[in-house]
């Protein structure tokens, strides 16, 4: 009898509130991350593309997850995301398409204020 072996996880992931905030005054830096969760037995092959307000041209890369692996994608960090820059302050959208399910989420640090915030959403998976 072969066992089943169940995937956990969507192949597709899109972020449309990302925002990277300055570093700010406190201890912990400003920034944002892309936490991508891969709980299965195979590598993940991810293409993250980010959209921005026309007429700015969105761009994509290409990373991948290891199996049974976590992975977290500064958006601050141009060697995390494929060499280009992130604008601060700057309004846009973030998609992941994998060829393996994964689990995926979005993390920012705004510090901007006195107040710290800092908050984490999933993404919407269809």
């Amino acid at each position: 009898m072969t066992k089943e072996v169940k995937e956990f996880g969507r192949k597709d992931w899109f972020f449309p509130d990302a925002d990277l905030p300055p570093e700010g005054e406190g201890e912990l830096k400003g920034h944002e991350s892309i936490i991508v969760l891969n709980p299965n037995e195979k590598i993940a092959t991810i293409t993250i593309k980010c959209y921005f307000e026309h007429p700015k041209q969105p761009f994509s890369f290409e990373v991948k997850v290891e199996a049974q692996s976590v992975r977290c994608f500064r958006t601050n960090e141009p060697e995390d995301m494929g060499g280009n820059d992130i604008p601060l302050e700057t309004q846009y959208a973030i998609s992941l398409h994998s060829d393996q399910p994964v689990v995926a989420q979005y993390g920012r640090l705004d510090n901007r204020q006195t107040n710290l915030a800092y908050y984490t959403t999933p993404g919407y998976s269809e």
